[in-house]
């Protein structure tokens, strides 16, 4: 008596497939997905007679991995990219960034921006992001329509913005878009006030609160330069990690981005409050922040994760770039060739991430009950070959341009490299209409 195969929505299968899960890189398997989530994991040749596919994708020069988590970004700011470069962080915010906002921040802006950011994510393997921006629920409708998913940031600051006039304006209206997108599946939120330096001890203290009422994580900018500590000591007598920390801050629901300029003992701090630390290591060159202690933290057992920053910092999303710099870099810095080998690199980049959010059980690895969020990357071109170790291929090899097939929950976001969203020309138009007002500004 035969068995009939079992009907799902999707097969997937590649030469090799890179779970996370473990470090051993499976040959020759498929990942069965069927209502959004992974079914399961399988030798291919077991996988046809088992199951029946409404669509099935063979990728025999392929490593699947999990969907890219960006655990840092600021993801309208792609409608500023390349506005202000060669400069300092407080001169580009101030003199170039933050004038450039007052005069245009809004909600289109929002959602354009976010739209263009998602676009080149989803082209990037990235299947979620971390965002920290204004105009949450114009970021929302724009992850939405591109079927991506997203952690927004309420974000919080004591001066007035186009979006909200004080601190708590800010919370209030993020909270009320946190309500609003409630049941939305792709969509979730954490409080994101947005550095030390622009937010107060009282502000700080409301966040807590929050964070810990709603079990929210708190997402927030520090020790990205040597100037933020030397203000931070002149102002509060001590560090901004410290006076984090005096006020409650530190914890598993904490993401410090940056951690550029860290001392043994916040080393320590951060890693026995189990805080967690989004990594950026294009944006930190590009601002000439320095570089971040990447493989102490990582010996000290700190989880981190891999940021992109804002586009008009980096000057791309891409976590591919953020992947192989991260590496070379903490190579480099420490003076040890094994300091951040290939298979954590990719942990960063997913279930690091996705840890840090809170999201692990969801996403960031492939497993039998997750999300079927997945990136397929090709290492079957020249420029690729010969192919020994395809984990190190990945890091050290492959970039975002062999990236050919995206699913979020299931969903084919990027088909043989092509973005499947609607209403590609209306983003177009979006684009080039920002262009001419932005660079109008920009010239006066």
């Amino acid at each position: 008596m035969t068995n009939t195969p079992e009907v799902i929505d999707l097969l997937i299968e590649a030469r090799w497939v890179a779970t996370v899960e473990s470090d051993t890189v499976l040959k020759n398997h498929a990942v069965a997905i069927d209502k959004g989530r992974i079914k399961a994991i399988l030798p291919a040749s077991e996988a046809r007679p088992r199951y029946s596919p409404r669509t099935l994708h063979v990728l025999p020069d392929h490593i699947l991995i999990p969907g890219l988590i960006n655990l840092h970004t600021h993801a309208a700011m792609s409608l500023m990219r390349g506005i202000a470069d060669d400069l300092p962080l407080m001169e580009w915010l101030q003199k170039h960034i933050w004038p450039t906002e007052s005069a245009h921040l809004s909600a289109q802006f929002v959602y354009d921006g976010t739209r263009l950011a998602c676009a080149e994510m989803l082209k990037s393997g990235v299947t979620c992001f971390n965002d920290m921006y204004f105009f949450p629920d114009a970021a929302a409708r724009a992850a939405s329509e591109m079927g991506m998913r997203a952690t927004l940031g309420i974000t919080t600051l004591e001066f007035p913005t186009p979006f909200a006039s004080d601190a708590e304006d800010y919370l209030t209206k993020g909270l009320a878009v946190r309500e609003k997108w409630h049941d939305n599946k792709l969509i979730q939120f954490c409080l994101a006030p947005h550095a030390p330096y622009t937010v107060s001890n009282d502000t700080f203290e409301h966040v807590l609160t929050l964070s810990e009422q709603l079990n929210l994580p708190i997402h927030c900018h520090i020790h990205e330069t040597r100037q933020e500590i030397e203000d931070s000591l002149k102002q509060h007598g001590r560090r901004p990690l410290a006076r984090l920390h005096g006020l409650g801050l530190l914890g598993p629901n904490f993401i410090g981005v940056h951690a550029v300029h860290l001392d043994p003992a916040e080393i320590e701090l951060l890693a026995s409050t189990g805080s967690n630390i989004a990594h950026c290591p294009t944006s930190n060159l590009k601002l000439a922040s320095g570089f971040a202690p990447v493989a102490q933290m990582r010996q000290a057992g700190i989880n981190l994760g891999l940021g992109t920053d804002g586009a008009a910092s980096n000057n791309r999303l891409d976590l591919f770039g953020e992947m192989r710099l991260a590496a070379l870099l903490a190579k480099g810095t420490s003076g040890d060739a094994s300091a951040l080998p290939a298979g954590e690199v990719l942990h960063m980049a997913t279930l690091g991430a996705a840890s840090a959010l809170g999201l692990a059980s969801e996403i960031g690895s492939l497993a039998p009950g997750k999300q079927a969020d997945l990136c397929a990357v090709s290492l079957g071109d020249p420029e690729s070959r010969p192919c020994f170790d395809p984990l190190a291929h990945l890091i050290n090899v492959a970039g975002r341009e062999n990236v050919t097939h995206v699913w979020v929950a299931g969903k084919c976001c990027v088909d043989n490299k092509t973005l499947r969203i609607d209403n590609q020309n209306d983003l177009e138009s979006a684009l080039a209409l920002w262009q001419n007002v932005l660079e109008f500004r920009h010239r006066q």
